[in-house]
């Protein structure tokens, strides 16, 4: 809710009305900072306990066992194509650019303007009531239909060159591997693999889950929630509330974020000169070019940043549909 505004000759003045304010103000960074802390110390308390359980004879054996990885079909392929550092680019540029929009559509207080469709138009097909949004959710819904584009071109080629063989699982094994795999993180002894040639178990079963789980459920719950939802359609609407969307949009988001956390996180700390040219360069080597290349693609994300202002979309915007105050 806004604040209620205050007249010309209430503004400064009183510090007993300024004193509780800034005392709620620092409530809220004491609860994170105490949460923070909390969290470290679970972190640590896990590192110790699960070293202690790898010394036990059982769980060396298990580990032996199964190390980490499963064994891929002979004829799955070698090495990233060049396809495949694009969508990385391009997944990587259109996340950023939704979870920004997606929270400012949670937390902005007064838009910056709003925008409606035209009716059976891109935005409001046959079916759909043409509905007034937010410029912040218009441009939120562009950056997903332009997601769900790469997303489409990224599963067509991703089964037609085979490369399907190294994110879904292909043998049972792949689940004792993952909990090995959770093993060896947790204790600080992370697992080796070449990522040239395959990944381990736990990496394979989290970009599965992102691709074909995650991703699905962020474009069902988020067309129930934009203006394409054919809310003529009364059935239609009853057997797929609107509630049920709005409570898997916003959890599916936070997967992605700590996804994205995390597959950084060991981008940089399992060699990221050689992962950075697996991804961005289509290379199995240790050299500068995949860096140079990732610094780049950072630079469009920040351009992009700043030309997705207000500034820049209303104008796009009304030529979709009509932009008022």
């Amino acid at each position: 809710m806004q604040a209620e505004a205050r007249a010309p000759g209430e503004a400064a003045g009183r510090n007993d009305e300024h004193t509780p304010a800034k005392k709620s103000a620092r409530g809220p960074w004491s609860r994170r900072l105490l949460w923070l802390g909390v969290l470290l110390v679970v972190a640590v308390a896990v590192v110790i306990v699960v070293r202690w359980l790898r010394t036990f004879p059982e769980v060396q054996q298990f580990l032996v066992d199964h190390p980490g990885h499963s064994a891929l079909p002979q004829n799955a392929p070698v090495g990233l194509p060049a396809w495949l550092g694009w969508q990385h680019f391009l997944n990587m540029f259109f996340m950023v650019l939704i979870v920004r929009t997606g929270l400012q559509i949670r937390l902005e207080k007064k838009a910056p303007a709003y925008w409606k469709p035209k009716e059976r138009s891109f935005f409001a097909p046959k079916g759909a009531t043409p509905k007034k949004v937010s410029l912040t959710q218009w441009l939120h819904q562009c950056l997903d239909a332009l997601w769900i584009l790469n997303g489409t071109v990224f599963i067509v080629l991703l089964f037609t060159t085979s490369q399907w063989m190294r994110i879904v699982p292909t043998s049972w094994d792949i689940f004792p591997n993952a909990v090995s795999a959770m093993v060896q993180y947790l204790s600080l002894d992370w697992p080796t693999e070449n990522g040239w040639v395959y990944y381990n178990a736990l990496q394979v079963l989290s970009y599965f889950v992102t691709v074909f789980i995650a991703a699905p459920l962020a474009v069902a719950s988020g067309i129930r929630l934009s203006t394409w939802w054919p809310d003529q359609n009364a059935r239609l609407s009853k057997l797929y509330p609107v509630e049920v969307a709005r409570a898997l949009h916003f959890p599916v988001m936070l997967y992605f974020v700590g996804f994205i956390v995390v597959h950084v996180f060991l981008v940089f700390f399992t060699g990221a000169l050689r992962n950075l040219n697996h991804m961005y360069a289509s290379r199995d080597a240790g050299d500068w070019w995949g860096l140079v290349i990732f610094a780049g693609s950072l630079v469009v994300l920040v351009a992009a940043w700043f030309l997705t202002q207000p500034l820049f979309m209303r104008p796009l915007a009304a030529k979709t549909g009509t932009l008022t105050k």
